[in-house]
């Protein structure tokens, strides 16, 4: 794996004089409108464990979402759209960088207590000397380099120590948790100084809130990207008393229902400042519901199973993407997506160059978000859990490769773990629940679907058949830890 420092500091270095003049232009901006010369404004909210159902325009009955709700009827909702993982640290990593979690690898963490063989962790943990490698190039540097200001408000969990965290990775502005909220110690960050320790849950999403209304009003003289990662409703669950005890959806939807009180904050926020048709907002989760928690997880209905798998209910999320007078209103979308188009996308938009140095997974989408009847760029869409390669989605066509009872559900404790499940063919379009496989019926497809894994195996890897990839590179480390 060859090192591209050298590259990303020229790349970097290349933005200096469009970042120049993007602020002379900001200086002399006169008006609201856009204009070719101010790029769109970006804000992604990002929630944590959020099933697809749990939203009004997606089909929540419980849970009361006016403000996600209007945000689909005045955009457009993306049906078939996906994390790059079943899980928190792969899945933020890749909508950062544009890339399958493996090409840069952070699908699994390994272990550093003494023995590097030793099973990977899933997640970033609280005590890990490893991080996002600081030679890879993430949205908030890309748009820096455009002449962006550019903010993280929330959940990280790319890497605790300084040297992965967001200031170090494209971000002037960082205010939030370092990891999930079930990890001790419990502190927040402001910047890269601990601000609190015992930090107060209840009001936390509230205050990611008024974080994100602050950092709009301060730069709204310039284009900005918001990156508001919600640490919720990943549990333990938290609700202040104003929320608590009011959805019918009881803790989880207040929680929910919280969140989209945000939501409602950050339109009216834009509407005020007359940013409104300046900004693209995108809204969705980083992976499925954690259905085991059961009252204090989500829903993925129609999708099968949640977080943890690799089936539709954990990786198939919600999405919402809106900007006045761009995207048409109540666009719906069934094509595939993901998040990693949302980095080339927005390079695209913001007319920022892309790295050329690298290879990139993202696609640009701005075709599915403004042309009813767009088809996806996509040939496939690979499922991968840690860095085992569990399927791959070929329009409605879904092939689960040989599997075991242990991929069944990283969170569910069943025996005979090493039972083996065969190969299964799954249309989508007509089985969103993954319950009856065709797979002797259209021996054509399969075998299609099975040269696009093998494709994905040669290039990314594949630790179940032991295929090593030949396009990854390297997790970053530090030698030590730090208190």
């Amino acid at each position: 794996m060859r090192s591209h420092a050298m590259s990303r500091r020229d790349f970097l270095h290349r933005g200096s004089t469009a970042l120049a003049a993007l602020a002379a232009v900001s200086r002399a901006r006169s008006g609201r409108a856009q204009t070719p010369q101010r790029p769109p404004n970006f804000v992604i909210i990002f929630t944590d464990d959020q099933g697809y159902n749990d939203l009004g325009c997606f089909g929540s009955k419980r849970i009361k979402t006016p403000n996600l709700d209007r945000m689909a009827a005045e955009g457009a909702r993306l049906t078939s759209f996906y994390s790059a993982a079943p899980v928190c640290t792969p899945s933020r990593a890749a909508l950062l960088t544009g890339c399958y979690p493996q090409r840069i690898g952070l699908a699994a963490i390994p272990r550093h207590e003494g023995d590097l063989t030793a099973p990977p962790h899933h997640v970033m943990r609280q005590t890990s000397p490893f991080g996002l490698h600081p030679d890879e190039i993430t949205l908030a540097e890309l748009l820096k380099n455009a002449g962006y200001a550019t903010g993280c408000i929330g959940k990280w969990h790319l890497g605790h120590l300084p040297p992965f965290l967001p200031p170090s990775h494209g971000f002037d502005y960082y205010f939030g948790l370092p990891y999930s909220n079930d990890m001790t110690p419990v502190y927040l960050i402001r910047g890269a100084e601990t601000i609190e320790t015992g930090v107060n849950q209840e009001t936390l999403t509230e205050r990611y809130t008024e974080e994100a209304v602050e950092f709009i009003r301060t730069h709204q003289d310039r284009p900005f990207f918001l990156y508001l990662a919600h640490n919720m409703p990943h549990t333990p669950l938290h609700a202040s008393e104003r929320f608590r005890g009011k959805s019918a959806g009881g803790l989880y939807g207040d929680v929910i229902e919280t969140i989209d009180w945000g939501a409602g904050r950050l339109f009216d926020t834009l509407r005020e400042l007359g940013l409104d048709n300046d900004t693209l907002v995108l809204f969705t989760s980083d992976n499925g519901p954690w259905y085991i928690k059961g009252e204090d997880g989500g829903n993925a209905t129609p999708w099968r199973a949640g977080k943890g798998t690799t089936y539709e209910g954990g990786m198939r999320v919600p999405c919402i993407v809106r900007w006045p007078g761009r995207i048409p209103a109540g666009l719906v979308s069934d094509e595939i997506a993901t998040t990693m188009d949302v980095f080339p996308t927005f390079a695209h938009l913001a007319g920022a160059p892309l790295p050329q140095d690298r290879i990139l997974d993202g696609k640009n989408i701005w075709p599915l978000l403004t042309q009813p009847g767009a088809k996806s760029p996509r040939e496939a869409f690979y499922y991968y859990f840690a860095n085992e390669l569990h399927a791959v989605r070929s329009g409605p066509w879904k092939l689960r490769l040989e599997t075991t009872l242990r991929d069944e559900d990283l969170y569910r404790r069943i025996p005979n773990l090493d039972t083996p499940l065969p190969e299964a063919l799954y249309n989508l379009d007509i089985d969103p629940g993954e319950q009856k496989s065709v797979h002797k019926d259209h021996p054509d497809i399969v075998q299609r679907l099975r040269q696009l894994a093998e494709a994905a195996r040669n290039d990314l890897g594949d630790a179940r058949t032991g295929v090593t990839g030949k396009n990854t590179r390297p997790i970053g480390r530090l030698d030590e830890t730090t208190p």
